[in-house]
This record gives structure tokens, sequence and C-alpha cells, in this order.
């Protein structure tokens, strides 16, 4: 699979064109009881910004001696973060990270060239049952950065900036906005929020970053007089502010920046602007040349296909 960046819109409406320009409805799937919703890529839009992949797990309780197991598997070409609002993830990887992750933390790993990880539920957690929830994102890389030496970085929440007021309690978890900027590495121009507004309350989205994109979990908001329930991605209009006021008690996702710097092929967990390396990758998988995981010796087989 293979698509090109999106081209900003020409506004043909007298008066102006409304503020929301794609609406994406995700598709969900049952994994055993574990609700996922995958709402990047789709065909109405395949990328916003650099974010490649979007998908909502959960919410979902996980029964006693339960847990998730995804086994080591390969990456290259794209940074990878995990934003939990409920429960732990266990991160291996084969540059020798060994990081749980929890709410409001950032796990930011790199693939660049190529790195593997495993995703568990922690051994502690499994006895007793738990609750997850959370955002996967993936972020392509810009074609100069495709090849970059593989790596992880790992940041706590009080490290995260926060916009607050008028009924707005944000965190500001990569890149930059609301004249803050975050830690995480990220490599081209970025913002990505977790946002709670309370009824009422308005969310000045600005214009600086060229795509933007807002997914409300829960809630209900409106923008230019239009409601929009939770569980919708809502594509922005480039080149001006939106203003987002909260229908109900609202939790909201913003994501966007700048587009990627031209095409983007994906198969399976590999992301690249070229899609013979690509084929190299799944070769260097399927022939065991990634470097292992630390501590977590099962795998993931290359797909058939």
């Amino acid at each position: 699979m293979s698509w090109q960046p999106s081209k900003d819109p020409v506004c043909t409406v007298p008066g102006g064109c409304p503020p929301v320009e794609t609406v994406i409805q995700p598709k969900s799937r049952d994994i055993g009881g574990f609700e996922v919703r995958r709402v990047l890529p789709s065909a109405k839009r395949r990328m916003i910004g650099p974010f490649v992949f979007f998908d909502q797990m959960g919410p979902a309780a996980l029964p006693k001696g339960k847990g998730i197991d995804v086994r080591p598997h390969p990456h290259i070409g794209l940074s990878t973060l995990t934003w939990l609002i409920e429960g732990e993830i266990m991160h291996r990887d084969s540059v020798g990270s060994v990081q749980a992750i929890r709410p409001g933390e950032v796990n930011w790993m790199t693939a660049g060239s190529g790195i593997a990880h495993s995703e568990r539920t922690p051994d502690a957690l499994r006895p007793k049952g738990h609750r997850l929830y959370g955002i996967q994102t993936w972020l392509a890389l810009p074609k100069a950065d495709e090849e970059t030496a593989p790596r992880f970085e790992h940041h706590k929440a009080d490290a995260l900036p926060r916009i607050e007021g008028d009924g707005i309690e944000a965190t500001l978890i990569a890149g930059t906005g609301w004249g803050k900027r975050s830690p995480v590495g990220v490599f081209t121009e970025t913002v990505y929020a977790d946002v709670r507004l309370e009824e009422g309350a308005t969310l000045t989205i600005p214009a600086e970053h060229a795509e933007r994109g807002l997914y409300a979990l829960t809630g209900a908001v409106e923008i230019a007089g239009a409601r929009f329930e939770a569980g919708a991605m809502l594509a922005l209009r480039p080149g001006d502010p939106v203003d987002v006021t909260a229908a109900e008690a609202t939790h909201l996702m913003v994501l966007g920046g700048e587009p990627a710097d031209g095409p983007r092929h994906i198969w399976w967990n590999f992301v690249s602007s070229s899609a013979e390396r690509i084929e190299q990758a799944k070769a260097d998988w399927k022939a065991g040349r990634f470097a292992k995981v630390v501590g977590d010796d099962e795998f993931i087989p290359l797909p058939e296909g």
C-alpha cells in the first residue's frame, strides 16, 4: 500500500469553507474481547501530518490471568508512541530497553533502519486482572531520517508541558503547540496533545501546523455550529485557527504537523518511501537478521502474502 501526502485544498465556497475538511469513521475489530478501533490509515485520509497510524485500544477489562502479549516484531522508517489512559504495558526492544509505560508517560521508539520490540502485560498485573485503554500511533520519519540508528527514550508525566485554564486541562505529548514544546524527540514539525474540556469550554487549535486533526474519545464537540460526537477523526482545513467547544464534558486528542515529504509505502509494520526497502525489511525479518529483543525470545513470523 502506498499514498501521497495530502495537498492543501483551494477554498471556493463564498464566505469561506467549513473548518472540518473530512470526517473519518474508524473500523472496529474485536480481538478476543478487546476492541481496537483503526482510524488511520483510512480510505478518506491516509495521514495527518506525520501520523500514519492511529488506533484506539479499549477501554477494556482484562480478566484474571489474562493480558496482552504482542510478541517481538519489527519496524522500519517510523517512530511509535503509545499513550495510555488506563493500564500498564511492558516494553522491551532490540536496543536493550526494558521500560514499563503507564498513564501520562511517553515511550518514544524510533525504528529508523530497523528495530524489534514486544509489548506485554506485566506479570504482576495478570493474577488480579486489570483495565487497558489508550491510543497507539506511528509517525513516519522524513526521508533523510528513515535510516537513522534505532533508539528509545522515556519521559515521565511531569516532564510533559501542561496547558490549563478556562475549563481546559491538556498535556502536550509531542511537538509544539500553545506556546509550549514537548521534550519528546520528534523529527518533523508535530503536534500531539491529550485534552480534557469541561462542558462549554473552548479550545482554539492554532494554525501553526499545516495539517491538524482531532479525535474525541468521549463527549461531543461543536465546531462552527456543527456538532460532532465522540468516536470519529475530524481532519481540519488548514490555514486558520479552529475553535472547538465542548458540547458536554469531552476528552479528545489533537494531532498533526508537517505533511510527509513524498509518498509512503506501508506493509505490515514497515513504513518507507521506498517499496524496495520494504522488500528488504521483509527478507531481513524472515532471515532473522534483525537484532533480538532483550529478554523476550519469541517472535511473530512474517505474514504470508
